[in-house]
């Protein structure tokens, strides 16, 4: 009789309980959530705070606040100062929306469509001043606008925070010119539209969501710009992020909190005009 059944059996492998690994897998993975929860808390949480310090009944900042009123923001509005720091910044943020939109997606066609010598370089220098820090660059332009009387007024601004706005429209409308379907446009082409009119009634209307989300970005960039402000802003013209910084030095209450709480709604809200504007094309998720 023959026992190499018997011996094959002794010595087959035994199955593996695998039952505990789904457990294992869904206890990291809550794990990580929960990880991930408590950093975005912890990064959220000083913005979360001013808005109850922004409604607080004291004279001076505090928190937990010990009673509810709006008269910071009654302040605000009633402040001439702030008012005219606030109609300052949307008149530059507004003008530097327009002129870095024209300009950038100018330069993306350029850099996306055109063939230019030393396009890579090109393209490297449009994005320097999302590289350089911000410090640096604020020096450079008090250094060069100081001999020409443009720091402190609409036009130095104007400059400054176009040259910052620009490579946000330039990286937002390639990506969407990258994206798009050429043959769109050569289908107009041959059917004996100019290439300015292909472009204006094919590839325009295309990437119109993306020129309008980065034009969303450039005046957020210019709105809430506070580094390069400080250097060229003099008692002439200041943004409203540079009276927040002297208010802070010497005049420190509740109505920064205020401020604040309003700088932070304007962005929310144009952060959403992005994401509704991605939408419908699958862009932003």
């Amino acid at each position: 009789m023959s026992i190499e059944p018997a011996v094959t059996a002794s010595f087959a492998p035994s199955p593996v309980n695998n039952t505990h690994r789904p457990y294992g897998k869904a206890a990291l993975r809550l794990l990580g959530g929960f990880l991930i929860g408590e950093i975005l808390f912890f990064l959220v949480l000083p913005t979360l705070l001013v808005i109850p310090i922004s409604l607080n009944d004291s004279s001076y900042i505090e928190f937990p606040p010990k009673g509810l009123t709006l008269r910071w923001y009654i302040d605000f509005l009633s402040d001439p100062d702030w008012r005219a720091a606030t109609i300052f910044s949307l008149q530059i943020a507004l003008a530097t929306t327009v002129a870095s939109t024209v300009i950038g997606t100018l330069a993306a066609i350029g850099l996306v469509r055109g063939n230019l010598p030393g396009k890579t370089l090109l393209r490297a220098l449009s994005l320097g001043p999302m590289i350089v820090p911000h410090v640096v660059f604020g020096v450079a332009l008090y250094l060069v606008f100081s001999p020409l009387s443009l720091t402190g007024n609409f036009a130095g601004f104007l400059i400054a925070h176009t040259v910052l706005a620009v490579p946000y429209v330039i990286i937002t409308v390639s990506a969407a010119l990258e994206r798009f379907d050429t043959s769109l446009e050569l289908a107009a082409l041959n059917c004996g539209a100019s290439r300015s009119r292909a472009f204006i009634s094919v590839v325009l209307p295309n990437i119109a969501p993306a020129v309008a989300a980065a034009s969303v970005f450039a005046f957020l960039a210019s709105f809430d710009e506070a580094t390069v402000a400080f250097f060229i802003s003099d008692t002439g013209g200041k943004t409203i992020s540079r009276k927040m910084f002297e208010d802070i030095d010497f005049n420190l209450t509740p109505v920064i909190a205020a401020v604040s709480t309003l700088l932070v709604a304007v962005s929310l809200l144009l952060m959403g005009t992005i994401h509704l504007l991605y939408r419908p094309r699958g862009g932003l998720t």
